[in-house]
């Protein structure tokens, strides 16, 4: 079924199987975010520093030469501030 709104012609249906898609893939997004913050409980229950943790995920991301002038950046400006030892 298409309905005209001015020029434009909508079909509802594949509007309908849109949305419904989106929303299916939003809740099992949400499963898995609950999943990943399940293994950081559980990492932290281990002992774990889960902050750490989510920087190694983040760190293993990138494109190795990226994450090295990234850190080589960093230690520039740490040592310009004297925060190195």
């Amino acid at each position: 079924m298409t309905e005209t709104a001015g020029h434009n012609s909508i079909s509802k249906d594949q509007l309908r199987s849109i949305i419904e898609r989106i929303e299916r893939l939003s809740e099992e997004k949400k499963t898995i975010s609950d999943d990943i913050a399940g293994i950081f409980t559980e990492a932290k229950g281990n002992g774990y520093c889960s902050k750490t943790l989510r920087k190694i995920v983040a760190m293993r991301k990138k494109n190795p030469a990226d994450r090295a002038e990234e850190e080589a950046i960093l230690e520039t400006y740490l040592h310009a501030l004297d925060m190195l030892a």
